[in-house]
């Protein structure tokens, strides 16, 4: 059964999964909210209304995607960055972050995670940098849009990205 799609297909199904998805939630939601009434009505719109929003975070995590294969690997594990390249690498806790850039001078192009008296650079198609958009996406303020047409135009300087705001004291982090 393993062997029932090429690798191929497998690979291009599994790039659109959230977009599948959010097609499947749309149709069992105007599926439920035409053919009943009540709760299961109400319950149908918000499947539908939970499919569009599958559909557009997939295509975001689409576009920021540059495929693997690059050098290194990234992990992210409790909101630290971590790259192991075959040069260079480190870690970068995403509370520490000061400043995202996306370095188009390097080849393949890189992001440069700065933190204060630390930078972490790592290219855009390192192994597991699709996990990335999540992580970027929780950094407060930062426009995910605006990134996503940062990296699409692949820009041939140092682009900023996010900044911490300066004048906004840091939240405080509870335990609890």
């Amino acid at each position: 059964m393993a062997d029932f799609l090429r690798p191929e297909a497998k690979a291009t199904l599994w790039r659109w999964r959230e977009v599948l998805a959010g097609l499947a939630l749309i149709v069992t939601g105007v599926w439920w909210t035409l053919g009943s009434i009540g709760v299961a009505k109400i319950v149908g719109w918000a499947l539908a209304g939970l499919g569009i929003a599958a559909i557009v975070t997939g295509v975001q995590r689409m576009r920021f995607a540059q495929g693997g294969g690059g050098a290194g690997v990234v992990s992210l594990k409790e909101r630290q960055v971590a790259y192991m390249g075959p040069l260079d690498g480190g870690v970068v806790d995403l509370d520490d972050l000061i400043e995202l850039e996306l370095d188009g001078t390097a080849k393949p192009a890189h992001w440069r995670l700065t933190t204060l008296g630390k930078h972490l650079a790592i290219p855009v198609n390192a192994e597991g940098a699709d996990g990335l958009f999540d992580a970027f996406a929780a950094l407060p303020g930062i426009k995910t849009e605006r990134m996503l047409d940062i990296l699409g135009r692949a820009p041939q300087s140092r682009v900023t990205v996010w900044e911490k705001d300066a004048d906004k004291p840091a939240a405080p982090r509870l335990l609890h």
